[in-house]
């Protein structure tokens, strides 16, 4: 007997959306096609980053609903030692403790269904089974509906996509420190979710404050921002900032070889910028907090160049040298703060 979807996973389906060539033999095509594309991407963005790629990666090509399915799990494991504490001040039978997991786990699906209609691409750190991991997960669909909405060249917009999932890679694998400290980053945000007495007061002060100023209610970290109590929000900023850093690196990466390696590469890069302003979005992004990751592009880029222009390629690197070396979220927005501070 088939059973059917529950009603928030038909919710996600319809979120998500389908691409009719995902169901052709396009999509298996695809497949060999990365196969190849990533072991060549693997032999040059070591040299590009001063980072080792020890390896290859597993090399996935997953649907929209994959991709979602493939997140939630992951996340889910990532959080489950902070969850079982939260059960534990609850306790594990307690209908609010099993209330929230499903709110939570419901809107991180929705969220994530929204943002696999966008995403080419993503270097996978923790497995949906909760090990570590080092697979490079593109999403079929969105590949190939890019490149037949632009008319991109497929073998090059492919390359172009593996360099940014391959620079994540070479981050995350060639820094020994980072995978962990991300992680702990996320552990903590989650940890410090607990009950703020009067937070309905000073969200109310914090709105006015910012309408007096004449600044919107929602900052870019959205209702996460307005909701999160401010030990939580100290953690969202160090994590933005990290991004940040990851990001910019990768794109300036992305784009400097993919200059070095395809002619088309200057279309791709300002046709994908215009898609990441698209303001058809641009209140879900902020309702959402997902702001943060739009901004994460545009100011870790312009932190990667401008430290560069003062201070060479190399200088670049010292932000991966131990945590304390990373930039924090004021500095990425000034450079020069940081080079002080760290070169």
């Amino acid at each position: 007997m088939i059973q059917s979807r529950p009603p928030e996973g038909r919710l996600v389906s319809r979120i998500a959306g389908n691409y009719p060539l995902a169901a052709t033999y396009h999509f298996d095509a695809l497949r060999d096609d990365m196969e190849q594309i990533t072991t060549r991407v693997s032999g040059l963005v070591p040299e590009a980053t001063g980072l080792d790629l020890p390896g290859l990666p597993e090399t996935l090509i997953v649907t929209r609903g994959e991709w979602v399915e493939r997140n939630v799990a992951s996340f889910a494991h990532m959080i489950e030692p902070a969850r079982r504490k939260l059960e534990e001040r609850l306790g594990e039978e307690s209908p609010s403790a099993a209330f929230a997991k499903r709110v939570t786990d419901a809107e991180m699906s929705w969220v994530l269904a929204f943002l696999s209609r966008r995403v080419l691409g993503q270097y996978e750190l923790v497995l949906p089974g909760g090990d570590p991991g080092d697979v490079v997960a593109y999403v079929g669909p969105n590949i190939l509906q890019m490149e037949r909405k632009n008319h991109f060249r497929p073998a090059e917009f492919r390359f172009w996509v593996a360099l940014h999932e391959l620079t994540h890679r070479a981050q995350f694998q060639g820094v020994p420190w980072l995978r962990d400290y991300f992680m702990g980053l996320v552990t903590e945000l989650v940890e410090s979710s607990k009950p703020e007495p009067g937070r309905l007061g000073r969200i109310m002060e914090e709105v006015d404050t910012r309408k007096a100023a004449g600044l919107p209610a929602l900052d870019d970290r959205g209702i996460l921002g307005l909701f999160g109590s401010p030990e939580q929000n100290e953690v969202v900023d160090r994590i933005q900032a990290l991004m940040s850093l990851v990001e910019g690196h990768g794109h300036v990466v992305m784009d400097r070889l993919g200059a070095d390696h395809l002619k088309s590469q200057v279309r791709m890069s300002r046709i994908l910028k215009e898609r990441r302003l698209d303001k058809r979005t641009a209140a879900f992004f902020r309702l959402t907090g997902l702001e943060m990751k739009m901004n994460q592009y545009r100011l870790g880029e312009q932190f990667v160049l401008g430290v560069e222009r003062e201070a060479g390629w190399d200088s670049v690197r010292l932000a991966f040298d131990a945590p304390e070396s990373l930039p924090t979220l004021d500095e990425i927005e000034e450079p020069d703060r940081w080079l002080t501070r760290v070169a």
